[in-house]
């Protein structure tokens, strides 16, 4: 406790000191990154281009590959009495993901053209353009001014006398080290407030009110606790810059790009969910052997939750945190390590304060019933977070991806369902049945990330389409299925989906046309009718200069799509 205290204050103390002392590593920082190959000047990521015509300034940015300029940002000032500029007309930009200010923010990339109606009495403008832009990489330059003379008579521009140069000086950064150490500490503590962190929490808190050790202990739990979780949040941030270094464009929360570390986090969040309902008691058995280690009252139990505090602190983004990780995008590794160190403090502190001031433990509520309807309770934030992770998943690769995991999902739940069932035997059926299950279970989402998705190949369906291939006498071969039909979903993957099913499609020239009835369609509701059918599956077979559709059996056999399709007598 007293050292983890002590690096905030030594940090807060130093601020004075250490604020000079940065001001120059911050600078150097930027110009290394400048001078580094990776990162073009300002001058030659944003160039700018200014004409004059009808009584208008026409502003154009050619913004380099990978880099862009905040749409909100810009700036234009008259810098006479003379000068008179209207309303400018920005266009849309695309929705970028900002970290410093933890939000969605309009960019411009490749190009920005800015029109703003502009008059003088002397017919000669001057204007002040503010802009600011970023890299893709990582590097956010300072805003940058420059000053025109314009005259409107013969459309000539010229660089005003005096203007500002670009600069590489940060004193207009609006976060001082110390402003940042601070927001990144509230940050941290409110991290304690998220749904997905709370319940790690509130279960270990509950230990203190359901054990008693001594006071030395206790202090001694907090410590190491607040150790496992400072220690995470360093790796996570060491691993984040190594990648920014290699020229990875990464930021905090980086690894939830990643749809496999996401699958993983809904399996925790399920897993801990059935486990605070009651369907098998942590700490029991082969398993709960990944998560007892948070249970109980070892140093490693402490150690081991502070881990996983940070773990399922991943997927959220507290109040405060934007600025402080924004602010760490081109600082000094080790300016950058100790804001994510603050960070992991600030998450660590009330728990650590939990275990050093006896009062705080005092005032906690006496044990009792209510506190295993209260852990129950607590499954219900754990089951929300997986949703919104499996709604995650499902934008990052598809809906049978989603499937896959909520089938795996079963599967853990039957396995540990199974596991906690008396068994006369050490290991009896049950138990080998719920391996299985579990194994299942890692193995469905897994089998499902790892495919590689394929274009259609297919064309859809609509009558226009139909009646322009038989005009031509072309042979057309036509699925009509829904993704809630399932026996659409088994005749696709057993006979609709084979390398040999194309291969003969390709080699008798025959248009394969599938409509999707999952929605409503009024066109495949007509030619169902038409052909005496109210519900799919529906497979029609136009040969070629045919009148009339051969139609397929609703359970189909690879051997017969292949025979009707080879066929030449109708």
């Amino acid at each position: 406790m007293f050292a983890s205290l002590l690096l905030v204050s030594l940090a807060l103390l130093a601020v004075p000191s250490v604020n000079a002392e940065f001001k120059l590593q911050q600078k150097a920082s930027v110009e290394n990154l400048l001078n580094n190959k990776r990162f073009l000047s300002v001058e030659n990521a944003f160039k700018l281009h200014v004409t004059s015509k009808s009584e208008s300034l026409i502003l154009k940015w050619d913004i380099a590959p990978e880099y862009y300029l905040y749409r909100d940002n810009f700036k234009f000032v008259a810098l006479d009495n003379e000068t008179q500029l209207g309303e400018p007309s920005l266009p849309a930009g695309s929705l970028k993901w900002d970290d410093y200010f933890a939000r969605d923010l309009e960019v411009y990339y490749r190009q920005a053209n800015i029109v703003i109606p502009a008059g003088s009495a002397n017919g000669t403008i001057a204007v002040e353009i503010e802009s600011q832009g970023c890299a893709d990489a990582g590097l956010c330059y300072p805003p940058r001014k420059q000053q025109f003379d314009i005259d409107l008579a013969n459309g000539l521009v010229s660089i005003r006398k005096g203007s500002p140069k670009p600069k590489l000086s940060t004193t207009d950064e609006p976060l001082s080290i110390g402003i940042t150490l601070v927001f990144a500490l509230l940050g941290g503590m409110l991290l304690n407030l998220m749904p997905c962190v709370f319940p790690v929490l509130s279960i270990k808190a509950m230990s203190f009110v359901a054990t008693h050790g001594n006071a030395t202990a206790n202090r001694l739990h907090g410590l190491v606790y607040s150790a496992g979780v400072i220690l995470s949040f360093v790796a996570i941030a060491s691993l984040m810059l190594l990648l920014r270094a290699g020229g990875e464009a990464v930021g905090w929360g980086f690894q939830l790009q990643s749809p496999i570390f996401i699958s993983a986090l809904i399996y925790l969040f399920f897993g801990m969910a059935l486990a605070f309902i009651g369907v098998f008691e942590l700490g029991s058995g082969l398993m709960s052997s990944g998560q007892a280690s948070t249970e109980g009252n070892s140093y490693r139990a402490s150690f081991m939750t502070g881990i996983l505090a940070t773990t399922v602190a991943s997927p959220c983004t507290a109040p405060f945190m934007g600025p402080a990780l924004g602010f760490t995008l081109t600082q000094p590794t080790a300016i950058a390590l100790l804001v994510f160190a603050c960070l992991g403090l600030g998450m660590a502190l009330p728990f650590v304060l939990l275990t050093w001031l006896p009062g705080l433990r005092e005032r906690l509520p006496r044990p009792g019933p209510w506190m295993d309807q209260f852990k129950q309770a607590l499954a219900f934030p754990l089951l929300m977070t997986a949703v919104w992770l499996l709604w995650v998943v499902g934008r990052q690769t598809s809906i049978d991806t989603v499937a896959a995991i909520c089938i795996g999902l079963i599967f853990l739940s039957i396995g540990a369902w199974l596991w906690t069932l008396p068994s006369r035997t050490s290991f009896g059926a049950a138990k080998l049945i719920a391996l299985l299950a579990l194994s299942a279970a890692i193995a469905t989402p897994i089998l499902a990330l790892t495919k590689n998705s394929e274009e259609p190949r297919w064309d859809s369906y609509s009558d226009t389409k139909l009646e322009n291939l038989r005009d031509a006498n072309k042979a057309v071969l036509i699925n009509l299925s829904a993704d809630w039909c399932v026996t659409c979903l088994v005749n696709e993957r057993m006979a609709l989906s084979s390398e040999d099913f194309y291969a003969t499609l390709s080699k008798n020239q025959i248009t394969y046309l599938k409509g999707d009835w999952t929605n409503s369609d009024p066109e495949i509701t007509a030619l169902l009718n038409r052909f005496g059918r109210t519900g799919v599956p529906l497979y029609l077979f136009y040969a070629e200069g045919a009148t009339q559709a051969v139609i397929l059996d609703q359970i189909l056999t690879s051997d017969e799509v292949l025979r009707v399709l080879d066929s030449k007598n109708y």
